[in-house]
């Protein structure tokens, strides 16, 4: 049998929030009740979400997760940061609810990957399908590995302290000798990662030395999600560009 349909069931405290949160994505509600039990359910084009109110719920002790699979993951995220920005004047790159930006997952076969933790704790794993091709090629130099790995524990994992020792370490021993895209990658991840940890001495410091990176036309129009990236974080310090 094909065409089949799955729609996860997730936990939240408050479906009121879960609610204004997903329509500031662009979702819409399909479903509500309050009584025999909270649940709400939305729906975004072809993907299908629901909660479940639980009371006394905790999000950051959540474990609700599932995984998306889409044709874009930088078009859809794209469309959820507008939505971010027209609300918040920001994204939302810290606590609880956030996000991340796409970027190569070398825990899944190099697809392209971005995560949504929504106000219940959930963690949305949106990924490239593997029926649209395009994996990207496996990180060459020393500088582009230690990010993948980083990647792997922030963005997947969700250890953002090991992930910022990675990147540091790496950065202490390469930064003059890493090729610039690789470079500024790394140092506008790190700065995101110092977000995540209240870190704003350390994020502005990142930010500060990704900006002065000297870089070519074309190395700027190859790192142009990632200075889009540094502005969106800039944003979220109050920092002129």
């Amino acid at each position: 049998m094909a065409h089949e349909i799955t729609v996860p069931l997730l936990p939240c405290g408050s479906i009121d929030e879960i609610l204004e949160f997903y329509t500031m994505l662009g979702f819409t509600r399909t479903y509500y009740q309050v009584r025999p039990y909270p649940c709400v359910g939305l729906q975004r084009e072809d993907l299908q979400l629901q909660f479940f109110g639980l009371p006394e719920f905790k999000p950051e002790d959540s474990y609700g997760s599932c995984v998306v699979l889409v044709p874009d993951t930088q078009q859809l995220f794209e469309a959820f940061a507008a939505g971010m920005r027209a609300v918040h004047g920001k994204l939302l790159v810290s606590g609880i609810p956030r996000m991340t930006r796409p970027r190569k997952r070398k825990n899944a076969d190099n697809h392209s990957g971005f995560t949504v933790i929504d106000p219940g704790g959930n963690w949305i794993r949106i990924f490239s399908s593997p029926a649209t091709g395009g994996t990207g090629a496996p990180a060459i130099g020393k500088l582009a590995r230690a990010l993948e790995n980083a990647v792997v524990l922030g963005d997947s994992k969700g250890d953002n302290q090991q992930a910022a020792k990675i990147l540091d370490a790496m950065l202490a021993r390469e930064q003059g000798r890493a090729p610039a895209v690789e470079l500024v990658e790394a140092l506008v991840y790190r700065a995101e990662l110092a977000i995540r940890a209240d870190d704003a001495t350390a994020a502005a410091d990142a930010l500060i030395r990704a900006r002065a990176v000297p870089l070519t036309e074309a190395e700027r129009i190859e790192l142009a999600a990632h200075l889009a990236s540094l502005e969106d974080l800039e944003a979220v310090l109050g920092l002129a560009p």
